[in-house]
């Protein structure tokens, strides 16, 4: 009987793992750069991919409702959003949508909190408890949105060094610094999806016609990260004397590395420190209970063993 459990955990173990294994690839062959790259081409074309269809003539009342429809594809300036939408943007939520789903859970959410204590415990007693719901449930949203800001400036800390790599890799190899930035983009939507998005609305932000400098001081402003402010502040120096973008962006990126293995090594310092209180509350009175209560048991047996004898 154990034999037989044995192969029958055994064989649903490499069922789920061969099952997930398959999946995981299955995603990451849907979501390489290649494999985009060659659906656009595809998609584009004909039958073969290689002939494009040049479609109808557009006249000149077509061509300027296709520009208003345009227009609105192209992320807009920081400086033209609003506050909510800044906020939500520093979270990697562009759009009116997000603030508009963002301010109807926050008016929604301390109703629901509020409204539970009311029905289950009656008006009169579920009174106080009613505000003090409301009150958390009016403040996780925003904490929920803090969260998620401070996770999307950390992705775009640690990917900065990366993604100029890239920058270098494809600059050297003869490529244009807009071309260089859609490379980037495409090779970072697995490991950095937040930072790979950024990009690409810089890409798209040229294409729509905004002056390169311009698409990267939004880049800076939508993210509110020191790193990439200071790399902004270099590219707009670098195109006003006219030095070499490449070397610019190799010592830039020496610079980030060494502030992220320094980053890496204060949390590493911290980590001391903040292993107090768990240690303190979880681990050390599990410990004294199996180390010391076994002899505090033998105490109180030979204590109250005299006490009786007496």
């Amino acid at each position: 009987m154990n034999s037989e459990m044995i192969v029958l955990v055994g064989g649903v173990f490499v069922a789920v793992a061969g099952f997930l294994t398959l999946g995981g690839f299955a995603v990451l062959n849907r979501l390489a750069p290649e494999r985009r790259r060659l659906e656009g081409i595809t998609n584009r074309g004909v039958s073969t991919g290689l002939v494009v269809d040049p479609g109808p003539s557009l006249a000149a009342d077509d061509l300027s409702s296709v520009e208003k429809r345009l227009a609105k594809l192209v992320p807009k300036s920081p400086k033209d959003m609003g506050r909510l939408q800044r906020q939500m943007a520093l979270g990697g939520f562009h759009g009116y949508l997000p603030a508009a789903i963002f301010v109807l859970v926050e008016i929604t959410l301390p109703l629901i909190f509020g409204a539970i204590p009311l029905l289950w415990l009656g008006f009169s007693a579920g009174l106080i408890l009613a505000f003090v719901l409301a009150a958390v449930g009016y403040v996780i949203p925003g904490l929920y949105l803090s969260h998620l800001i401070r996770g999307f400036k950390k992705e775009i800390r640690n990917g900065l060094p990366d993604a100029l790599d890239l920058l270098i890799v494809c600059i050297e190899a003869g490529s244009g610094l807009d071309q260089a930035i859609l490379k980037a983009t495409e090779e970072l939507a697995i490991s950095y999806p937040r930072l790979s998005t950024e990009l690409g609305m810089i890409t798209t932000e040229i294409r729509a016609g905004k002056p390169r400098l311009d698409a990267f001081r939004n880049f800076a402003e939508r993210t509110k990260v020191e790193d990439v402010q200071s790399l902004v502040a270099m590219l707009v120096q670098t195109d006003r004397f006219g030095t070499s973008i490449a070397q610019a962006l190799r010592t830039h990126a020496d610079v980030l590395r060494t502030k992220r293995r320094q980053r890496a090594e204060e949390k590493a310092a911290k980590l001391g420190v903040k292993l107090v209180f768990p240690l303190v509350f979880c681990l050390f009175p599990a410990l004294y209970v199996v180390t010391l209560g076994p002899a505090v048991i033998q105490f109180v047996r030979v204590f109250f063993g005299q006490v009786a004898a007496d």
